[in-house]
């Protein structure tokens, strides 16, 4: 069964004016399509013909490896966000207390994932992450590697590949990132946590 693009959680234009409609329409419809496209075309009579994407990135090596990853870690990258007057603001309950635990406060999280995803040259990913033990922390990974594939469940991506902020932000990520900050939707990064036990 081929992967299917997923639908956007919001309008193309929802984000704004943080980021542009233009700047979504095409990473998604342009981007992401792509590389959904190219996981069918890898897949065609393969052993992962008929699992999930996210089996396909667990599983999956080379080529195929890279376009799965790279389409599962963007359609996370548009649930990590939300539209300015849902997104934004500040964590609260149990995701406040870990971020208050291992980073110290909001602040010290954002300063340290913004050297970490502005410290890479080139296309990747910039993650918070919840380590085994509970604990938060902040992961920077090259092209499409993903914390799927290790012993972290993502919490949180950021993409920092030109193509989700150029047109808006041309080289300027210092820029893009503080505009993505206004899109967080810590709901959902809320609801990715693994509860003590599980």
């Amino acid at each position: 069964m081929p992967i299917e693009l997923p639908a956007l959680p919001y309008p193309h234009t929802a984000l704004e004016p943080h980021l542009s409609g233009e700047t979504v329409e095409q990473h998604h419809a342009h981007h992401q399509r792509a590389d959904i496209e190219r996981v069918n075309a890898l897949l065609a009579g393969s052993p992962l013909e008929d699992a999930t994407l996210e089996d396909i990135v667990r599983r999956a090596q080379g080529r195929l490896f890279e376009h799965a990853a790279q389409a599962w870690n963007t359609d996370f990258y548009w649930r990590c966000m939300a539209p300015p007057t849902a997104g934004g603001g500040e964590p609260r309950g149990p995701l406040a207390s870990a971020i208050d635990a291992s980073f110290g406060s909001l602040d010290v999280l954002r300063q340290q994932f913004d050297a970490a995803a502005l410290r890479g040259f080139g296309a990747g990913w910039a993650w918070l992450v919840q380590r085994r033990d509970g604990r938060l922390g902040i992961a920077a990974t090259p092209n499409a590697v993903t914390p799927l594939t290790g012993p972290d469940r993502p919490l949180l991506a950021c993409c920092l590949w030109q193509h989700a902020y150029y047109l808006d932000y041309r080289d300027q990520r210092e820029r893009y990132l503080a505009a993505w900050w206004q899109l967080v939707n810590w709901n959902f990064v809320a609801s990715r946590m693994a509860v003590a036990g599980s």
